[in-house]
């Protein structure tokens, strides 16, 4: 039974001592196994999982074991209030949230800088299902922490799916990347990779009125852009920086949004932009080098600039835009391709970690 370290305040609802995860045992070692709920403290939350998104930075660290094992992976989370520890304001047993597992200080020199990402108490998980917190969502139940509850637990509106709502965290991702790019209405962006993530970084660059073009190898991913208003597909198999200087009088796109983690596609990235454009590393997630023309950083002005992770600064706006959006033109649980049972993870895993063209978005949920 999970409990709180002060029973008499807490209210907490009749849960089950054990639960189902999909544990991390090494390096493309993933095992659904029998753990114990995860008990919580003072301020501290227990949330019964729903439905959790299965991240590119989830399979990185299956697959490269850049993390100690074992953990229970899984971030993109939103199910219900199962207990509530001592001290907690605002939430109740029952209430359907989503949970942010990053929080900053919001008082070092990162933060005063708003660079919340490079935030100490950011790089801190602040969520676990049990072994080294890891996000948790690969599981029935999860715990989330003190510092996350009071900034980083949202309520989920009625009417609002648990899926669109765990779309939350990477639409923040995904804002945060189009401000840093500053989009005017005049100017022309060419998005690389039309997956779930590519799609979204594409669908927010739409509404600055940008002229947004977008790219893969795939057909069927620009069948489902062509829903969220992207009508303007390049075969990513085509001369990619070609097409997009021919649709601009010759410049090249005004900020290129690379939404694939393959650095060989990082010079085709920098030669899609015009001279003075801007070109952005979304998925670049893992050390490493690449090729890079310096003299198209310094003498064709053009800025190589990163993003990563969420932004608390602008966590309200991104979660009406999902919440808000799922019913005006913006609903997400059209990206997900397939949805699994707990029971599947490591199929899961899997196919995420390999995609298909009619493959997305997947989804874990303990009631599929």
């Amino acid at each position: 039974m999970a409990t709180c370290t002060s029973p008499i305040e807490a209210k907490v609802s009749a849960i089950p001592s054990t639960m189902r995860a999909a544990v991390y045992r090494g390096i493309d070692d993933v095992r659904v196994e029998t753990v114990p709920v995860p008990e919580i403290g003072r301020g501290e939350v227990l949330v019964r999982v729903h439905a959790c998104g299965i991240c590119g930075t989830d399979l990185k660290k299956i697959h490269t074991g850049s993390h100690s094992a074992p953990r229970i992976f899984g971030h993109e989370t939103a199910g219900t209030i199962a207990a509530i520890g001592a001290d907690v304001k605002g939430f109740a047993v029952g209430d359907r949230v989503m949970v942010f597992h990053h929080i900053p200080c919001g008082e070092c020199y990162y933060c005063r800088k708003k660079t919340f990402a490079q935030c100490p108490t950011y790089k801190r998980v602040g969520c676990t299902a049990g072994f080294e917190p890891a996000g948790g969502g690969f599981a029935e139940y999860v715990r989330v922490m003190d510092w996350i509850v009071p900034r980083g637990l949202l309520k989920v509106p009625d009417g609002v799916p648990f899926e669109q709502a765990a779309f939350v965290e990477p639409v923040n991702t995904c804002l945060k990347a189009i401000k840093n790019l500053d989009l005017a209405a005049d100017e022309t962006v060419l998005v690389i990779g039309q997956g779930p993530i590519g799609i979204v970084l594409a669908a927010l660059a739409a509404r600055s009125g940008a002229t947004v073009y977008t790219s893969d190898l795939y057909p069927e991913r620009h069948a489902i852009a062509a829903g969220f208003g992207l009508h303007h597909p390049i075969d990513a198999q085509q001369d990619v920086a070609a097409v997009v200087r021919e649709a601009t009088e010759g410049r090249g796109a005004d900020a290129v949004i690379l939404a694939v983690g393959v650095d060989a596609l990082i010079p085709v990235a920098m030669n899609a932009a015009r001279p003075g454009g801007r070109i952005l590393l979304f998925a670049q997630t893992q050390r490493g080098q690449a090729p890079i023309d310096p003299a198209s950083i310094c003498m064709d002005e053009k800025a190589l600039v990163g993003s990563y992770s969420a932004s608390v600064e602008i966590q309200d706006e991104g979660a009406r835009l999902v919440f808000d959006g799922y019913r005006k033109g913006f609903d997400l649980t059209q990206l997900i391709s397939h949805r699994f049972p707990l029971e599947a993870a490591a199929e899961a895993v899997e196919l995420a970690s390999h995609p298909t063209p009619d493959s997305m978005k997947i989804f874990l949920s303990p009631e599929v």
